[in-house]
């Protein structure tokens, strides 16, 4: 993937409804090709700021940040997105650092010194209990990802669940790759290997919860995210369970 790939204006925070940004990130590289990213901040009725799978660090974006509101946490969503969570949490001693299950573990088999401050569960903890609901989803003893509703803007917040790489940014090898996987723009969804990590059934019953939710839109860390139809993507992209 080229720069072409990613999403510009990069580390500059975009609204996306009443206190919920998208900062789209700098490509980061894992299975031999360039992924771009994307973070999703949230100010919570408290005042803090709450930033899911965050991007690369920069003093400018964490002064844009900070000027919606004080980041108190910081969000590592799954096993895989947490590469920059300790440059934001050593710029941010007094946030709070939550997980998915397996982080921790991760990051110190490759090395990296990270602090995880609390362990995600099902159940939404304090600062954002009856506004922000989460479920860590099963199915998977290698994938585990906790997804989020934003309730006050019907918004879900998913990681790896679905990607939906967009061809037109994409080289032709790419293009490829992504076509076959299963995760290519407009037709986005599980790549088909990670399907193989998850029971159906309990991947199909996480599913029903957040179709259950009834999300307007759908923001992806991967690829072009849903501005609208929220539910209807996900029956879409999901329908691979389906018996």
């Amino acid at each position: 993937m080229t720069p072409e790939g990613t999403y510009p204006p990069l580390l500059t925070p975009k609204p996306v409804a009443d206190g919920v940004w998208i900062v789209d990130g700098p490509e980061i590289g894992f299975y031999r090709m360039d992924f771009p990213t994307r973070m999703t901040a949230i100010r919570l009725a408290s005042g803090a700021m709450w930033l899911h799978s965050p991007v690369k660090f920069s003093e400018p974006l964490l002064e844009a940040l900070q000027a919606q509101g004080p980041i108190r946490h910081l969000v590592a969503p799954n096993w895989i997105h947490y590469a920059f969570v300790a440059d934001w949490s050593d710029a941010l001693p007094g946030a709070e650092v939550w997980a998915c299950p397996g982080v921790a573990e991760r990051a110190a088999e490759k090395g990296v010194d990270l602090r995880v401050d609390h362990v995600l569960t099902d159940e939404a903890p304090a600062p954002w209990r009856g506004e922000v609901a989460q479920i860590v989803v099963p199915g998977s003893r290698i994938h585990r990802e906790a997804v989020f509703f934003h309730r006050p803007t019907s918004t879900l917040i998913l990681t790896d669940l679905i990607e939906n790489f967009e061809p037109r940014k994409l080289p032709w090898h790419i293009r490829l790759m992504t076509r076959l996987a299963g995760n290519q723009d407009p037709n986005g969804s599980m790549p088909r290997d990670m399907r193989l990590l998850f029971d159906r059934d309990a991947l199909r019953g996480a599913v029903r919860r957040m179709i259950d939710w009834g999300p307007e839109r759908v923001i992806l860390a991967h690829g072009r995210w849903y501005e609208t139809g929220g539910v209807a993507e996900l029956r879409r992209a999901f329908a691979w369970l389906e018996p």
